[in-house]
């Protein structure tokens, strides 16, 4: 069979038409009739003076030879209904001899199995080479394939064919497939990490509800270190946690991981926020230098209605009041973690009863097509018209910014709700204060105030007794080591009682272990002893709290 009447055209290459006078490259057809004729200057031959080589013409030269001697696997099929016109040596080795004539449908299975058929169809509509990578067949290896059209020859009557090109890319194919199950298998381990180190249960404080949502990257994305945290402080205070590791992967997730157990480590001090971020700072140096990672600490401290927070680079918290209006927590905000040199400061925005406050990490409001600002502002008009509970707040805010489970970026969404409570569930909230004055008679003032609030509350007599013993305690305590001015101040909640006693001396008190002949130092161990649990912490103004809380009776 002459091949050259299919005219084929291999991938990549241009047929020179050597037997027509239209040839687009006239140089080229010059220099091969110097070389039949043996004109041209003697130095061009390279085997010496007084000898030829002559190179051939492409039409001198066997398609047959030419595509038998190929390591790759080549068919020649013609016609609508793609009869076999030929395969070569490499082919007939991988899926074996073929006969000519029959329809490719038929006598070649492995074209169905790697899905060809169809694409040789559109190719020999189209006239356009098409190729197709790392497609698999019944023997388990992978091809890539090329499908040139050949074209019609019409002057002998002939038609429209298809060369299949077809080379072994399996080592490729199966080099690749272990890096993507490697890749998977770590993306999976990442991900575990991160979610067995973010809170399995966020705490519910008394006064707040508290609803959280992770969303890692997706498949193309390596997991990041975005994290949350909430903390209960005691006497009512509640600490809100959001951050940020900007690195991928399982460092990423460790570096958060060694974060977050420091803030709550920290938390347990009872310091201001801005403080926290201070130790957290230093510490994030020492953990990785080379890792930047971004948090926000915030403090809802119910008898003042207030969220005290401190930033270090995070994005600005934000608070949705009960009418719809928003607004941003933006000052301070100092450099990320682990920079130091900077003296953080902390900064407040009101959370009146009604009001909703989101922190969340840039994977929610960023896009590398678009300015963050424009995140931003989608955010807040979201959050305007968020209303419900804090996981539909959550979930809302999700779909509106359109992240997925294919988003390219980590997010962290912590929604803190501060209830307005109406009716039976606001009587179960109560405060009650007392300025103490003058010297010890303080004391039986400050008893006397006790009893009368927690009977009013209508509270048992048994934890009446064990409340009115706790305040005569801290009292007879901030009068002997304290300065005015002082404060007694009674909470009641749905779960707790919380006693606190304010003063202007800022030493605080520590549980010590009195000798028998002391007649002081048992005040503090007595509260300890009675009370659920107990604390103490300076206050902005240059004083301390001292305070105690009793689980009420279910």
């Amino acid at each position: 069979m002459n091949f050259t009447r299919w005219s084929a055209r291999l991938p990549g290459t241009q047929r020179r038409a050597a037997r027509d006078d239209r040839s687009p490259v006239p140089a080229a057809r010059a220099e091969y009739a110097q070389a039949d004729t043996g004109s041209g200057p003697p130095d061009s031959d390279p085997d010496g003076p007084g000898t030829r080589s002559a190179a051939p013409a492409l039409e001198d030269l066997s398609a047959r030879d030419i595509l038998g001697q190929l390591p790759a696997l080549v068919a020649l099929v013609h016609g609508p209904g793609h009869r076999i016109a030929y395969v070569n040596d490499a082919y007939t080795a991988a899926f074996g001899p073929r006969p000519c004539g029959a329809p490719a449908a038929e006598a070649m299975p492995e074209l169905t199995e790697l899905s060809l058929l169809p694409l040789m169809d559109q190719v020999l509509r189209s006239g356009t080479p098409r190729t197709v990578k790392s497609r698999k067949a019944g023997s388990g290896n992978s091809y890539t394939v090329t499908c040139t059209p050949v074209r019609r020859d019409e002057e002998k009557g002939h038609g429209s064919g298809v060369l299949v090109y077809a080379v072994d890319v399996t080592d490729h194919a199966e080099a690749a497939e272990r890096l993507r199950t490697s890749e998977s298998r770590h993306r999976e381990t990442a991900v575990t990490l991160q979610r067995s180190l973010l809170p399995q249960e966020l705490e519910q404080p008394d006064d707040l509800r508290i609803a959280a949502t992770y969303q890692p990257g997706g498949t193309d994305a390596a997991v990041g270190g975005d994290w949350y945290d909430v903390i209960t402080l005691g006497a009512g205070r509640t600490a809100l946690v959001i951050g940020d590791v900007m690195g991928r992967g399982v460092r990423a997730a460790a570096v958060m991981g060694q974060l977050r157990t420091a803030v709550r480590a920290y938390a347990r001090l009872d310091l201001p926020p801005h403080e926290v971020l201070q130790l957290l700072d230093g510490l994030a140096a020492e953990i990785d230098a080379s890792q930047i990672a971004t948090c926000a600490y915030a403090v809802h401290d119910p008898n003042e209605g207030l969220l005290v927070y401190s930033s270090a680079g995070h994005l600005p918290i934000l608070v949705r009041d009960e009418d719809g209006t928003v607004h941003r927590a933006e000052d301070p905000t100092g450099p990320p973690l682990g920079t130091g040199g900077w003296i953080h400061t902390s900064g407040t925005i009101a959370l009146p009863p009604g009001s909703t406050a989101v922190l969340y990490t840039d994977g929610l409001v960023e896009r590398r097509s678009e300015d963050i600002d424009e995140g931003m502002a989608a955010l807040e008009r979201a959050l305007s018209g968020a209303k419900g509970a804090p996981q539909v707040v959550c979930d809302r805010l999700m779909r509106s910014l359109n992240i997925t489970a294919e988003h390219d970026d980590d997010v962290a969404v912590l929604v803190v709700q501060h209830p307005a409570r109406t009716g039976a569930t606001a009587e179960l909230f109560h405060n009650a204060s007392l300025d103490l004055l003058g010297g010890i008679e303080a004391a039986p003032r400050a008893r006397a105030f006790a009893t009368g609030v927690l009977t009013s509350w209508r509270f048992p007599p048994e934890l009446c007794d064990l409340g009115v013993l706790a305040a005569g305690e801290l009292v007879a305590n901030s009068l002997q080591h304290g300065t005015p001015p002082m404060r007694l101040a009674l909470r009641r909640t749905d779960r707790r009682l919380i006693i606190e006693v304010t003063d202007g001396d800022d030493h605080l008190p520590r549980r010590r272990r009195a000798e028998p002949g002391d007649e002081a130092g048992r005040g503090i161990s007595i509260v300890a002893s009675i009370a659920t649990s107990w604390g103490s912490r300076r206050t902005p103004g240059g004083g301390k709290a001292v305070w105690c809380e009793f689980a009420l009776p279910h």
